[in-house]
This record gives structure tokens, sequence and C-alpha cells, in this order.
């Protein structure tokens, strides 16, 4: 893209501008032309939680090792179980989890066991406790129990050579447990992501500073800041640039010396002083800049020498969307993960929505039941750009195609859940 190109603009209220493409041209350009690193280290599980796998996990165990009960009771030879009535057998013995019995169940005999512990040789059925009565070294047992009941057969959860995890995972809590169910201390990552971020803007302040006439506090970094930890890469955050092409230029160069990827937020409009395109321009290449999108229009993709660049624009919902829309799934794809994009699901708008064709919308919304028990969706308020509350109330996002004119109360609307997203 030539800065030709770039020059000809039309304006951010505008709802149909040709120079935009759609987002889903935009998510495809970006993921045409990303690459996964292949770099990996090993680490301790307990220390691996929403990391992404790097090779695949094979068990060479089974789990369980052996066959063992599920339930506290008798274990017995399910040859022994009356076809009606009950029937007597002799008490030999205990076994508990880690202390199996010592010895063989021969016809008429049973040993008490509890929840985990090996079966003893001779037995293939474990009878409820609940279901027996006891009377000394001897016990009576009905007809209620099924043979082969309540016992977990060695390999039932794993088995030898079972694909345990794939390449490519996010690991959860439940796959941590499967790591330790296999006896493994550590586990093979993909390595975290370097991502820069800085604000640009002469107005913008830290919190903690006074604010002086015209100024206002940066949000931007800190909601960047939050979703960069969720997504557990390592965070570089670079502050807020001034709107000055010197300082610009030793941002740009700085970022791409260190960092796998460079956010910026604000500067990619088209005012006199954003200069985030023109800098990404005399350093790397622009892909895009503008995507038919509300909000969020001047959004940048482009690259830095190594170092791929999302300039997000400067309201702070505009941030947000084009953050989780484009620049999450990014990264998911750089580390190799499976699963980028969120969950979509469709329901009934409750409220009545505004909308012209000519971009896909945004809006920010609230999933909830009715009072007869199905899901709908109404919208959190205002939806203005820099209204960051409205995506402080919400937790999904209401979708409405380009060429959607607006939706009247019940009409059925696509629904982007924050769940696994925010």
């Amino acid at each position: 893209m030539t800065e030709n190109d770039i020059n000809k603009d039309y304006s951010c209220m505008d709802d149909y501008d040709p120079n935009s493409i759609l987002p889903d041209e935009a998510l495809r350009r970006i993921f045409a032309t990303i690459s996964a690193i292949t770099e990996t280290e090993s680490i301790p599980i307990r220390e691996a939680l929403g990391r992404v796998l790097a090779t695949n996990i094979i068990s060479e165990i089974n789990v369980p090792s052996g066959r063992n009960s599920a339930m506290d009771g008798y274990a017995i030879n399910a040859a022994d179980l009356p076809p009606e009535g009950t029937i007597p057998l002799e008490l030999i013995g205990s076994c508990f989890a880690g202390k199996p019995f010592d010895g063989e169940i021969k016809k008429g005999e049973c040993v008490r066991i509890m929840t985990g512990a090996i079966m003893p040789e001779g037995s293939d059925t474990v009878v409820m406790q609940e279901l027996v009565e006891v009377s000394g070294n001897q016990i009576s047992i009905g007809n209620d129990t099924k043979s082969g009941s309540n016992v977990r057969q060695a390999g039932e959860d794993l088995a030898i050579g079972d694909l345990v995890l794939e390449k490519g995972m996010k690991l959860s809590p439940a796959d941590i447990g499967l790591l330790a169910s296999l006896g493994l201390a550590e586990v093979s990552l993909t390595r975290k992501l370097r991502v820069a971020f800085f604000s640009t803007g002469d107005e913008l302040r830290s919190v903690g500073e006074k604010l002086d006439n015209g100024a206002i506090y940066d949000s931007n970094r800190y909601t960047l800041y939050g979703m960069l930890s969720r997504l557990g890469v390592d965070i570089i955050d670079m502050g807020v640039v001034k709107d000055d092409p010197e300082l610009m230029d030793q941002a740009f160069l700085e970022a791409a010396d260190n960092t796998d990827v460079l956010i910026t937020s604000g500067g990619v409009s088209v005012g006199e002083a954003d200069y985030v395109k023109e800098t990404l321009l005399k350093h790397g290449e622009v892909d895009f800049w503008k995507v038919a999108m509300k909000p969020g229009r001047p959004l940048t993709f482009g690259k830095l020498g190594s170092t791929y660049f999302f300039g997000l624009p400067g309201n702070p919902v505009s941030v947000m969307v084009t953050f989780y829309q484009f620049v999450q799934p990014a990264l998911k794809k750089m580390v190799g993960e499976r699963s980028t994009m969120p969950i979509m699901m469709k329901v009934a708008c409750i409220s009545k929505l505004k909308k012209r064709p000519g971009r896909v919308e945004y809006q920010r919304g609230i999933l909830e039941q009715d009072e007869t028990g199905r899901m709908v969706v109404r919208k959190t308020g205002a939806q203005g750009s820099g209204i960051l509350r409205s995506m402080a109330d919400a937790n999904c996002f209401i979708v409405l195609p380009l060429e959607n004119n607006g939706v009247n109360p019940d009409d059925l609307v696509d629904v982007q859940l924050f769940h696994g997203v925010v």
C-alpha cells in the first residue's frame, strides 16, 4: 500500500468507504501474513496453565494402572451372585487404595474393598456396602448387583499409546491434571510472545498525574495490558509517545529490535498529528489501514521488519473491539493455538438497534435468560466508541452484518460471547 492510497481519506463517520475492507477479509489477510513461532521451552506443569502445547502428549502408562474399585463395598466373583434371594459369603480380608489384598478370592468368599483399591485376584464385581448385611466374618448379598458392577478397568481413563493432548491445545486445569496423572513433571510449550504497546497523543496523562487543560487519562494502555495478560505473553509497556515524528521513529525502531508484535493506540486516523501510518510506511510496510466496521474503522496492519504491527484506533471501545476481533486471534495463531475464534450463537434481541448499511457493527450487549427461560440479548445503552462503560457492562458483542439496516425487538441476531474471548 502506498502513501497516495492512504491519503484518499473518507471520514470515519461515513457508513461506506471504498478504501475499507470487510472484517473477514482483514482477518484473512492477517492470517495469510503471520507465521507461527517455532521456538519452544520446557517448564513445570504447575506453570503451564493457559500456555500452548508444542508437541502431542502420548500416554506411556495405563490410567488407572490396574483394575480398581469405583465404590466402597465388597469385592466378589460374579459367579456367586444369586439368581434370587440372598446368599452368605465369607469375609476373608480387606484392601485399601495403595494397600492391595495379598491373596485370591475363591468361591463363596469376599474381601472388604475401598474406592480406588486394586481388585483382588479372583474378583470381578463390587457390591456396594449399602446393599450388604454384615454379621461377624460373614456377609449376605442379594441379586441387586450386576456382574462387573462398580469396577474401573486398567487404562479406562488413558491407555498406553493413547493420544492424550494435541499440539496446539491451550492447557486448562483439567489438562494439567491429565499431565500429572501420567507422571509428567514438565511439558514442552511454545515460547511466550514478546508484545510491546504504547499510546500516542500529546493530550494523554498516566494515572496519578494531574490533568491540565485539555488533557485526559490514558485508559487504553491499561485495557491493553489486561487483555494481553490473559493471553500469557511477555508484555512491554512503552508508555505514551507524544505526537512528534522523531519520537515516533525512535519508538518504532526500539520495538522492531526487541518484539514479535507492536501494538499502538491512537494516531491512525486522518489528523495532521497522526503519525503512525507515516512512520510505518517509512520503516516497514502497510497491508491495510481501514476496515468496514463500527467501532474501529481506522485499523492499521503491517510489518516492521520481522515485527508484526497493529495500529488500533484511539477511542477506548474501538481499541477493545479491534483487539478482540483481530489482534487476539493473530496472537493465538502465532503461538500455534488450534482454537483462535470466539464462540458465536444466534438469539433474539429484545432491544431496538439502529444501524445503516455499509459497515459491520459490534454493538455491546448483555446475554441473559428472560422470564420464560430462553436466552435473549439486549444492548448495554449508549454505544459510542468513547463510552468504555458499554464494554464494562457487556458480556457479549451483538454482531450486525454489513447489509443490516437495524434490528426490531425479537429479531434474531448473531452474538459473540465474551466467555473465552474477553
